[in-house]
């Protein structure tokens, strides 16, 4: 193995750390979008959530990701750092100890590029501000990180903690949705709203993708991309079964997601989980679907959340059926069709998935998701934080301030 922390080739000048929820070895998540995109404004490292050495020895492919050294170049101007910290770091008592840690290797990681930061984003509740002196300090809340508490396995008390902490010691505050700026605009936190993107480009190539070899079902059908879990609303999923539409399902499911009735569903004929699946292979399974679903739950976490999976299906030209959401108020509502009711919602699929295929409409679509690109979206996290000129924004483009 490379030695840990070796100094990366390259001018790391203007560097911004973004700390991350998720790994970058894991499903493509808003934080490591931006950062991607956020590299043709300004050298980035992004840093992993912590790892201890027992998580690494249970998870094989996080031992995998560890193979290569702590800190590694993705491509010029983009690196990546994997923080190792003590076992046992979500526990009271061990939280400290593992904060340490976590900030002493972002301090040898920049130390290591020979930089001083331009920014820090912290897209995480971890206490990594100000870990290392920079220019801006930004807190990009991808989702409602407190009201995730029950689907991560963390205190809730704790979660609000280290929320307020962020805000705090944040320069700025960017969120995904304004359900989440609305509700820091209370205390008076300035905050900006920047939505998620998509990778227009990408999926927008769908049709022209090799069809998977493991999809079994018949067309036309109806598509989930995205995780398993307890953000979704089972029921609806069923429903659109009992309507007799081919149901094809793509994404991981969630650790902690112990749903017999999920189970039940996949047994089902007509219903095919293909599991999770790499990121550049997801277009192919689009193109295999006539219409996205997205059957989120009326819960907190969801109405403050902006799926990406709703872009990414208009990105391919597929209509979408979403429950209501608040974020459905800043897409445009005639490329998308809205229902709550399970009835209501598997009727709409069967007549969606059954209606001819429409070029203009698919092309509406596909025009719409050109405007709201991840390359968007980090330009505008680039101006907010004085990488790039300011430009006169396009509607689509609109950064939301409030305080």
């Amino acid at each position: 193995m490379a030695a840990i922390l070796s100094p990366l080739p390259g001018d790391w000048t203007g560097l911004v750390v973004v700390c991350a929820a998720t790994s970058w070895d894991g499903i493509p998540f808003p934080e490591k979008h931006m950062a991607r995109h956020l590299a043709a404004h300004a050298p980035v490292l992004y840093v992993d959530p912590p790892l201890s050495s027992i998580g690494v020895r249970r998870d094989p492919a996080l031992a995998r990701s560890l193979q290569a050294p702590r800190l590694r170049q993705i491509s010029p101007g983009l690196a990546r750092l994997s923080p190792i910290v003590n076992p046992g770091y979500t526990r009271p008592g061990l939280r400290d100890v593992a904060r340490v840690l976590h900030r002493r290797a972002i301090r040898q990681a920049v130390d290591a590029l020979g930089a001083r930061p331009r920014a820090v984003v912290a897209a995480c509740t971890d206490d990594v501000l100000d870990a290392v002196p920079a220019d801006v300090r930004v807190f990009y809340a991808t989702d409602d990180f407190v009201a995730a508490s029950a689907l991560i396995g963390v205190s809730r008390s704790w979660l609000e903690r280290a929320e307020a902490r962020q805000l705090r010691k944040a320069d700025l505050v960017v969120a995904v949705s304004d359900v989440l700026a609305d509700r820091w605009r209370r205390p008076g936190v300035v905050t900006h709203t920047i939505p998620n993107g998509v990778e227009a480009e990408m999926y927008g190539r769908c049709d022209d993708a090799p069809a998977p070899s493991d999809v079994e079902l018949p067309r036309p059908l109806a598509g989930f991309i995205g995780h398993l879990s307890h953000r979704i609303d089972v029921t609806l999923l069923e429903s659109v079964a009992d309507a007799g539409v081919p149901l094809l399902l793509v994404g991981p499911k969630q650790r902690t997601l112990d749903s017999p009735r999920l189970e039940r569903l996949l047994s089902r004929p007509g219903v095919q989980w293909v599991g999770a699946k790499p990121f550049e292979e997801l277009p192919a399974y689009l193109g295999c679907m006539d219409v996205g679903l997205t059957p989120y739950g009326d819960t907190d976490f969801n109405r403050a959340s902006y799926p990406l999976k709703t872009l990414e299906y208009l990105a391919g030209g597929r209509p979408v059926v979403t429950t209501d959401l608040p974020v459905n108020a800043m897409l445009d509502p005639d490329l998308i069709t809205v229902e709550n009711d399970p009835a209501s919602f598997a009727a709409a699929v069967r007549l969606i998935a059954h209606a001819p295929v429409s070029p203009p409409d698919a092309a509406r679509r596909r025009a719409f998701a050109l405007e709201h690109t991840w390359d968007a979206r980090a330009r505008q996290m680039a101006e907010l934080i004085g990488l790039a000129p300011a430009q006169a924004p396009r509607v689509a483009d609109t950064i939301g301030s409030r305080g």
